[in-house]
């Protein structure tokens, strides 16, 4: 959910055309083959520490799906307990579509009937409620960035059940980090041993390849093997994405009915600041994913800094970037290690730290206007922690956003996610192929 610099608004969103698209290892990449299948039997928090695991990529579909399966879960997961004939109004199905995709999902055991929630004194057979079965699954999401790597577990309604952090570890090679790192999450998701464990979601900075494979210029890493890796060392499907793409997609997931005050489907720009910028593009339901991958904006120009940008690179990304915010400060004569560090210092009152982190807002809004005013979105969304954790410089963000006579009515707003974002993100991923092909997704895990 976003929270808005001036106001909420809560619309409606027209679902979009799914698409499916799985695949393998990539040929000729220079990694080990490996399996393609699927596993006997439910993998849980204890086979994770026995199971042969059997590799399957998905390329994930990051919009709101129009299979009526998932069009029922969708309801579930939004209005549930809820009952079939309000599901079938809600959603335009008809009454027996529902019927039949409701069964489907309690076969599944992806959705529950409450008949604790059952009308009293009705005659005949009982209207029972359905929800979301919470109880059964969960999903790993796994957020890899240029310093620290987050974990979490899901389960079906995209809530976070647990959650750690490690440092990005640094291997000699990219197989070695993402090994590592796919260690951490199986020994971490084997704390839920009585959930059947579905799927893993990666959410990466850096271009997105079919098959998983990710070329990450920060990380020095061409056609790195994330998807492969991951899913022979957790043990699990797994679907990777692109992180900022990744985190509008978790804002449709949290919020599929914004839109423009009709039934027409809206727009969003969101627009992602910490170590790395980065923007994605939301129309109709769908994170529209170019072929050439996730845009590209770090190397934009800042425009005039004072404080920021001490070496003159003249980019957004080495300006207003933590390390760039970090840089400034000791070029001003702080004594500080870390961004935390330069908050710190602001709250304390130190007049530098707060002026740097002021400027970080203004160049940040500057871009976000400029890149607003190409895409003219319905709505633009600011996520990242050079937002979330300055809540005082959000106002120079919104004045520079709106400082073209375009822009002077533009809905700006900052995630409701928070310092969660990078969580939110993986999870997004993580649920995407069974909030797309609910019953597909769980026959390949079965």
């Amino acid at each position: 959910m976003t929270a808005s610099l001036d106001h909420l608004s809560t619309r409606t969103r027209r679902p979009a055309q799914t698409r499916t698209r799985l695949s393998g290892p990539r040929p000729g990449s220079g990694s080990r083959p490996l399996a393609i299948g699927v596993a006997d039997g439910p993998l849980t928090g204890q086979s994770l520490r026995t199971r042969t695991p059997t590799i399957h990529i998905a390329t994930p579909q990051l919009q709101l799906s129009t299979r009526p399966s998932a069009v029922v879960l969708r309801t579930a997961r939004l209005q549930g307990p809820i009952f079939r004939d309000d599901a079938a109004a809600g959603s335009g199905l008809s009454i027996s579509t529902v019927n039949r995709q409701v069964s489907a999902l309690l076969k599944a055991g992806l959705v529950r009937e409450r008949a604790d929630l059952a009308p009293a004194g009705a005659i005949g057979r009982p209207r029972l409620p359905f929800e979301v079965n919470v109880a059964d699954f969960l999903t790993v999401g796994i957020h890899i960035g240029l310093k620290v790597t987050s974990i979490t577990t899901h389960d079906l309604l995209h809530r976070v059940v647990g959650a750690i952090q490690i440092p990005t570890p640094a291997g000699d090679n990219p197989e070695q980090t993402l090994t590592a790192i796919g260690l951490s999450a199986r020994r971490f998701a084997s704390r839920w041993p009585s959930q059947r464990l579905l799927w893993t979601g990666v959410a990466i900075g850096g271009r997105v390849a079919e098959g998983g494979f990710v070329d990450h210029p920060r990380l020095g890493w061409t056609a790195a093997p994330v998807g492969p890796v991951l899913s022979q060392t957790i043990g699990l499907p797994v679907s990777v994405a692109s992180h900022v793409e990744a985190m509008a997609a978790a804002e449709l997931l949290v919020n599929p009915q914004q839109s423009v005050g009709t039934d027409e489907p809206g727009s969003f720009l969101y627009f992602y600041a910490r170590e790395m910028v980065g923007i994605a593009f939301t129309v109709g339901g769908t994170v529209y994913t170019p072929s050439a991958g996730p845009p590209v904006i770090g190397h934009f120009p800042s425009g005039p800094t004072t404080l920021l940008d001490p070496r003159r690179t003249g980019t957004l990304e080495a300006s207003a970037s933590d390390t760039g915010v970090v840089d400034a400060a000791r070029a001003a004569g702080l004594a500080v290690e870390s961004i935390e560090d330069v908050h710190a210092a602001a709250a304390a009152g130190d007049d530098t730290a707060s002026a740097i982190l002021l400027e970080r807002a203004e160049v940040l809004g500057r871009a976000v206007s400029l890149i607003a005013d190409i895409f003219n979105p319905d709505h633009v969304i600011l996520g990242g922690q050079a937002f979330t954790d300055a809540p005082s410089t959000l106002p120079a963000v919104a004045r520079a956003v709106r400082a073209t006579p375009a822009a002077s009515n533009r809905d700006v707003r900052v995630t409701r996610a928070g310092a969660g974002v990078q969580q939110q993100a993986a999870g997004a991923v993580s649920l995407d192929a069974i909030y797309s092909d609910p019953i597909g997704a769980l026959a390949l895990t079965a």
